[in-house]
């Protein structure tokens, strides 16, 4: 979409927590979700963030605020978008357009009707956060950072980090969507069979059985389906856009010692699919306009993109200035009330494959994407140390290396997770000329194994 009035830095808001500078949730975001309170005789309720609260928009709707209904069967259609608004993002558009302006500084419609802003506005403290899709119809990973692909790929093939069809394809794998929950939802560590290195020259050693022990997180933007595709029809590239509703963070929980035992001959399976967490706010592409920048510059010696993942505007604008940053808290420091500590902090815009060119490559081959389907984006690493998106990259030194441990603030170190951590991840964009907006948070807990 065309940046418009939206989109205007000046925009303030009666709601005085959405003018704070340090909110993720300014007039210019509007991010949705799903919400409910507990306790209360109301079911879940679809909503949108601003500033400290969340906007219940079918008690907005009710307040005849969001547009007149002409009968009952098109006001129960309007119920229905409200809950699932990415089956029509250009519909979805003028329903951010309209909240932009009943929450403009300048608008008292809201504002005077005591009732309506009673009924509509919920202290987000108030509310618990859940799916923004559910279920989620459908789950793909991609393995879209090269830069974390160069570094895995370094850790087992020092000399050839890169398989061949990386820098022509985008790789993904299709994920389980049943085990993805929302932030907050503890994560009970995976049992699994792993087995350990062979001495050179002894008999094989047999697999065990038991719990996890190289559990890891990864860094991940997901990108929300919207309206969909029919089987057999391909999405040209340029038109990629318009099946993205918006984003959420991810978090792809990672059992690294069951997935080096099982991942050969096909792939991510058990290491993955027991847990995945995401962000309860999808942050639209109407709020990401602003943010976007230049797909990443390929290296002289790299094969330009064939022309099903090539478009000029893509090219230009095609990715997100996005920066992303992982923290960790143990139980020790939640304990001693040490605030979380940061691990790395890197950004959407390092990524080799831009989003439209995921989606083009998805559908490709006929592959029917349903609204409301999820499609993360693979572990977002950068190219510096403290850019890294895992822990699985930022605790290894080299070829023959042991791992160094990451040293927390009180005097715990961390190779991998520990029962009683809780990563949390936090995302926002940022650029002269506009306001600052963000995703909020995507948190998960590790709970110890069962069984």
């Amino acid at each position: 979409m065309p940046l418009d009035e939206t989109h205007d830095v000046s925009l303030t808001s009666w709601l005085e927590s959405a003018n704070d500078p340090a909110t993720d949730f300014p007039l210019q975001n509007l991010p949705f979700g799903i919400g409910v309170i507990e306790g209360a005789d109301l079911g879940a309720f679809p909503c949108v963030a601003l500033g400290d609260q969340c906007v219940d928009l079918f008690a907005l709707m009710e307040s005849g605020l969001l547009g007149e209904a002409e009968d009952d069967d098109s006001a129960a259609e309007f119920e229905d978008f409200l809950a699932a608004p990415w089956l029509d993002p250009q519909a979805w558009s003028g329903v951010r357009s309209r909240l932009v302006e009943l929450f403009s500084s300048s608008n008292t419609e809201l504002k005077n009707d005591r009732k309506a802003r009673t009924l509509a506005l919920r202290p987000m403290k108030s509310v618990r956060m859940l799916m923004p899709m559910d279920p989620v119809p459908n789950y793909t990973d991609f393995y879209a950072s090269v830069h974390h692909a160069t570094n895995v790929g370094r850790m087992f093939r020092p000399d050839n980090p890169l398989l061949p069809n990386y820098k022509w394809v985008p790789i993904g794998y299709h994920g389980r969507a049943s085990s993805i929950v929302a932030s907050g939802t503890p994560v009970v560590r995976p049992n699994g069979q792993t087995k350990s290195d062979d001495a050179p020259g002894a008999a094989p050693t047999p697999p065990s059985f038991g719990p996890c022990k190289m559990l890891d997180y990864e860094l991940e933007m997901g990108l929300v389906i919207g309206p969909g595709t029919d089987l057999g029809h391909a999405v040209p590239i340029d038109e990629a856009w318009e099946q993205i509703f918006g984003m959420v963070l991810l978090n792809d929980w990672s059992a690294r010692d069951v997935q080096k035992w099982e991942y050969q001959p096909l792939g991510p399976f058990l290491a993955k699919n027991f847990a995945t967490s995401i962000s309860p706010w999808v942050v639209t592409l109407d709020a990401l306009e602003p943010f976007r920048t230049h797909a990443m510059k390929r290296d002289p010696g790299d094969p330009a993109p064939l022309p099903h993942l090539h478009d000029p505007y893509d090219q230009d604008f095609g990715a997100f200035d996005i920066r992303m940053e992982v923290l960790l808290q143990t139980a020790e420091m939640k304990k001693r009330s040490v605030a979380p500590h940061r691990l790395s902090l890197g950004n959407l815009k390092d990524l080799y494959w831009t989003p439209a060119q995921l989606v083009a490559h998805h559908t490709s081959n006929g592959c029917n994407l349903e609204p409301g389907d999820l499609m993360g984006t693979g572990t977002v690493s950068g190219p510096t140390p403290d850019s890294r998106g895992c822990l699985l990259e930022l605790t290894w030194e080299g070829p023959g290396q042991p791992r160094k441990p990451i040293q927390l603030p009180t005097s715990e170190s961390r190779t991998f997770l520990h029962d009683g951590d809780e990563v949390i991840f936090r995302a926002w964009c940022e650029r002269e000329g506009f306001r600052r907006i963000g995703f909020g948070e995507c948190r998960g807990v590790i709970s110890p194994a069962r069984g």
